[in-house]
């Protein structure tokens, strides 16, 4: 993809408060721990990214969530777009996800958003993971300007921004 450097190398570890959480691609055989985290949290989730993305449906079945995640898997294999899933230091509990995607909009080159589950909204996690994630992007991704969805500009102020 035009959107990353042919050598670009993106990172499988990313330490959050020290180790005692962390990010990862996500794969696959994470549906067992992703479905009961988005669909716990699912009206919130809806809130954020179902106007835009129509995700996470009421509708989603534990099936569809695996599919979307090998998805998610390959893309990220590809460097076609990046899904991190945040998790606690044994892995038994997903927690939220970073998605990095190629701009959809103009005025950026690379999109950027995140969601934590309805337990950690407002807490130290999410408040350390809303600190860590423009810092990791500036340190680790060849983005000259990306965006934060919902964060530095609202999702109804971006979608209507010309497509990209």
């Amino acid at each position: 993809m035009t959107w990353l450097p042919d050598d670009f190398v993106h990172p499988v570890h990313v330490p959050l408060l020290g180790d005692e959480y962390h990010l990862r691609p996500i794969a696959e055989a994470d549906a067992a721990l992703d479905y009961p985290a988005v669909m716990g949290s699912r009206e919130r989730l809806w809130g954020i990214f179902g106007p835009v993305w129509g995700w996470p449906a009421e509708t989603m079945t534990f099936e569809g969530n695996r599919i979307d995640l090998a998805r998610h898997e390959r893309e990220t294999a590809a460097h076609q777009s990046f899904n991190y899933v945040l998790l606690d230091r044994a892995e038994m509990a997903i927690l939220g996800c970073v998605y990095i995607d190629p701009p959809e909009r103009t005025g950026a080159d690379g999109e950027v958003s995140w969601w934590v589950v309805d337990e950690l909204v407002d807490g130290e996690v999410e408040q350390a993971l809303d600190a860590l994630v423009p810092q990791w992007i500036a340190a680790d991704w060849p983005f000259r300007k990306p965006r934060y969805l919902g964060r530095d500009i609202s999702w109804q102020d971006w979608k209507a921004l010309p497509a990209a």
